[in-house]
């Protein structure tokens, strides 16, 4: 007997140390966004839910190579600043976290970076889009793979341009543009590309005007739009100041043949909806990354249509929307490239500390429609201007037309011709 109990004990022993051999390690990663307070229903919710399905679905593969689950520590940045700062401090310093990933607002990126490169965390951005936060700064630690502001100001400029005889105009330079913006990093990068692409074409730039997101009236805005007249209204705000704007504007009359919204707000056009008459969402732009359900999937690798698959029935099973929108899209498709260069890091260097991610956030070369967005990742390096920016991310205009998002520029991903100027029916359209 006692024979039979040695015999066991060593056999226990020999299981268990078995079985510790293959129980995986734990990786945390911080998953922050602002998912209450006035940013939340603009997009900060939609990122923070995306970005916890990437994590989600890669567990279900097996984590990171088999040998690592990912551990998300959720955190809010409750539509402020300070918050923000707060939390990163805490996740920092208590969580012991390698990575922060997220943040919707510039407004909070820009702070959130010089912080992270401080403690030498990685600061993986999902939807910030301000130049300011990387342009000039040789930041080592933060890395964007979402487009940058600017981006967002040329494109608008551009889709202009390339649909200027829907205008009735033969020459860039008669078109007239209002450029509007709320006064922070956010809209403060989108203006300077609007302006640069405007003057680069020689449009006519006929009012251009700052403001505070929270403003509780935009008459005086409103006021000199209709004084100004413009073809096209190219506004960056979030999403109080848009329904604001948009419910204003109608009462005072003002007609235009288009509003070309960059983010934020306008990236959740049934939300509009719930705020405005839907007449008035009808036909507005939108320029941001596609919403996954709306990428060409022939011009993809092989590889994505069945992640895209995934990602938008996870979605709709976890929070009941079977079209999830564009910032969903950005916080599961800039988390997944984040997973796929931990993965990368534990592969050549061993483990996915901070720095093994940045070594293998440099190495990442995927080419256009390799990623889950649609575009390539390849990260400016060290030393460049924009040192930690993805130089093959670009955004798309989108219209909104009979409760669907379409893809109207570039001409070469489009889905629709874009219905411009606005046809009679819609409440702002120019009599």
């Amino acid at each position: 007997m006692k024979k039979i109990f040695v015999a066991f004990l060593i056999l226990s022993l020999c299981l268990g140390l078995q079985t510790s051999a293959l129980a995986k390690e734990k990786v945390k990663v911080a998953v922050m966004h602002s998912i209450t307070g006035s940013l939340a229903l603009a997009g900060g919710l939609a990122g923070q839910r995306g970005a916890l399905v990437a994590i989600d679905m890669w567990n279900a593969r097996g984590g990171i190579l088999n040998k690592y689950d990912i551990v998300p520590v959720e955190a809010d940045d409750q539509s402020s600043p300070d918050v923000a700062i707060r939390e990163a401090e805490r996740l920092i310093n208590v969580e012991k976290v390698p990575v922060i990933l997220g943040i919707y607002s510039s407004s909070i990126a820009v702070p959130l970076a010089p912080l992270c490169e401080k403690n030498k965390t990685i600061f993986w951005i999902t939807i910030a889009i301000s130049d300011a936060v990387l342009k000039g700064k040789n930041l080592t630690y933060v890395f964007r793979a979402q487009p940058m502001g600017s981006q967002w100001g040329t494109s608008s400029i551009e889709f202009l341009k390339d649909n200027i005889s829907k205008l009735g105009y033969k020459n860039p330079s008669d078109i007239k543009v209002a450029v509007t913006y709320e006064d922070g990093p956010y809209g403060v990068s989108a203006k300077t590309g609007n302006l640069a692409q405007a003057a680069k074409y020689n449009m006519k730039v006929v009012l251009t005007e700052g403001y505070d997101h929270k403003a509780k009236d935009l008459s005086s805005l409103v006021l000199k739009l209709k004084a100004a007249k413009p073809d096209a209204v190219l506004n960056t705000g979030y999403y109080p100041d848009i329904v604001l704007f948009m419910r204003q504007a109608r009462e005072m009359g003002f007609q235009t043949k288009a509003i070309i919204g960059h983010g934020a707000g306008y990236a959740n056009f049934p939300n509009l909806e719930k705020q405005l008459p839907p007449e008035i969402v009808q036909y507005l732009y939108n320029i941001d990354g596609p919403p996954a359900q709306n990428l060409d999937r022939k011009k993809l690798a092989k590889e994505i249509p069945p992640i895209i698959d995934e990602y938008l029935k996870q979605y709709n099973q976890k929070y009941k929307e079977p079209s999830p929108p564009s910032h969903a899209t950005m916080g599961f498709g800039h988390a997944w490239e984040l997973l796929r260069t931990m993965e990368h890091a534990v592969k050549k260097y061993g483990s996915p500390t901070a720095d093994n991610i940045r070594k293998a956030a440099l190495e990442m070369d995927i080419p256009e429609g390799g990623s889950f967005c649609g575009y390539g990742v390849k990260f400016a390096p060290p030393g460049h201007e924009l040192s930690g920016q993805n130089l093959r991310s670009y955004p798309v205009v989108m219209q909104w037309f009979k409760g669907k998002v379409e893809i109207v520029w570039p001409n070469t991903v489009k889905s629709m011709e874009a219905k411009l100027p606005a046809p009679a029916d819609w409440p702002l359209a120019v009599k």
